[in-house]
C-alpha cells in the first residue's frame, strides 16, 4: 500500500528494495535529493583527495584503488599523508586502518534496519559511512525511509567521491611538482572539520585537547604516523574510562 507508512512484507532475498514502496512520493524524492547534495559535496572533496595523494607519492591508479576498496574519506586522507609525511607503511595502515574501524560500529546498528542478506552484505558494507549511516539514522521511520536514505546516500557518494579522486589526481598528475601547491594543509584541515561536530560537552574537548597533547609531544621523537597511532590510543582509553563510569 503506496503512503501507508507501514512496513511491507517482503519476500527473502529481496532486500531493502521492496518496503521502498511503502513512502510517500514527496519524502522519497526529499531523500534522494538531499543524498545527491551530500554525494556533490564529498565529491567537491575528493579532488583534493585525489590530487594530494598524488602529491605525496602515489600515482592516478594507486589513488583510484583506495577510493574505489578502501572508500573511507579520513582513512584515506590518513593513509597518504603519512607516507606523503614519510612514514612507513605498517604507520600508514594502523592509522587508516583505526580510523576506519568506526564503520563497524556503524554496521552493528544498522544491521537490524538494513536487514541485507547474501551478496547485498558486501555491498552494504562498502556503503556503510559516515554519511549514509547519518541519513539512514535521520529518517527512522517508516524504515523504509531509513534503508532508502542508506542507500541512495551510500551510492551516491560512492560514484561522486571516485570521480571527484580521479579528477584531483589526473589533474594533479599533469603537473611538474604537485607537492608545489601546498595541498598537504588540506589534510590536517579536514581531521578538523571532521573533530568539529563531536565537540559537544566538555569531556570531548578534554580528550581531544589531551590526544593533541600527545601527539605534539611526540612529533619530534616518532616517526611520521606514530604520534597519531598514539593520540587514537588515548582516545580508546578515555572513551573506556568513560564507559566504565557510565
Amino acid at each position: 500500500m503506496r503512503g501507508s507508512g507501514r512496513r511491507l512484507p517482503h519476500p527473502a532475498g529481496y532486500g531493502p528494495f521492496v518496503p521502498i514502496l511503502d513512502m510517500e512520493p514527496p519524502h522519497r524524492r526529499r531523500i534522494t535529493s538531499n543524498a545527491v547534495g551530500i554525494g556533490l559535496a564529498t565529491g567537491a572533496y575528493a579532488l583534493s583527495f585525489g590530487a594530494i595523494s598524488v602529491a605525496s607519492g602515489l600515482n592516478v591508479w594507486q589513488t583510484q584503488t583506495l577510493s574505489l576498496l578502501m572508500f573511507t574519506g579520513a582513512s584515506q586522507f590518513a593513509l597518504v599523508g603519512v607516507l606523503g609525511a614519510g612514514g612507513g607503511a605498517i604507520a600508514a595502515i594502523l592509522t587508516a586502518w583505526l580510523l576506519g574501524a568506526r564503520n563497524g560500529l556503524y554496521a552493528l546498528s544498522l544491521a537490524p534496519v538494513l536487514e541485507v542478506r547474501g551478496l547485498r552484505r558486501l555491498g552494504a558494507a562498502q556503503l556503510t559511512i559516515d554519511e549514509s549511516t547519518a541519513m539512514a539514522l535521520a529518517h527512522p521511520e517508516p524504515v523504509a525511509a531509513a534503508r532508502h536514505a542508506f542507500w541512495t546516500t551510500g551510492l551516491s557518494v560512492f560514484v561522486l567521491w571516485n570521480i571527484g579522486t580521479f579528477a584531483g589526481s589526473f589533474g594533479a598528475s599533469l603537473i611538474d611538482n604537485p607537492a608545489s601547491l601546498g595541498l598537504d594543509a588540506a589534510i590536517p584541515a579536514g581531521f578538523l572539520a571532521l573533530l568539529w561536530p563531536r565537540l559537544v560537552d566538555r569531556t570531548m574537548w578534554a580528550v581531544a585537547a589531551a590526544g593533541a597533547t600527545v601527539a605534539l609531544v611526540l612529533t619530534p621523537l616518532l616517526r611520521p604516523g606514530l604520534p597519531v597511532l598514539a593520540a587514537g590510543l588515548v582516545a580508546l582509553a578515555a572513551s573506556w574510562l568513560i564507559g566504565r563510569r557510565a
